[in-house]
């Protein structure tokens, strides 16, 4: 007759590894949140004229404008400009934090909310 309970023999001690392994991972991910928020990224558009930054948390930081850039008679060529470089540099923020993700996941999860 077998045995009620599913899995017999070393069953506790896998899922004890399992939870260990969970608590790590758990950990990296909060220490890669954390570096994030100290990481900034930066984009250029219009040949440099228009240079944004956003920090790893995707807030932007700054806006640097070329003088040639600030053309009275076609402001919204700037506004497309200020647009397209914040976009970038969310762009690359969003890139590194997902390769962080993928290194410490081995590339589980895919994009999964929640799973990790």
């Amino acid at each position: 007759m077998a045995k009620r309970g599913g899995f017999p023999g070393g069953m506790p001690g896998n899922m004890a590894n399992l939870m260990k392994q969970a608590q790590k991972m758990q950990r990296q991910m909060e220490e890669q949140a954390k570096e994030m928020e100290t990481k900034e990224f930066s984009a250029t558009a219009g040949g440099g004229a228009v240079e944004a930054t956003v920090s790893g948390t995707k807030k932007l930081l700054k806006v640097k404008l070329d003088e040639e850039a600030v053309d009275p008679d076609d402001v919204e060529m700037l506004e497309d400009m200020i647009v397209a470089a914040v976009n970038e540099a969310m762009d690359k923020a969003d890139a590194e934090s997902a390769a962080g993700m993928s290194r410490l996941t081995g590339g589980m999860g895919g994009g999964m909310p929640g799973l990790f």
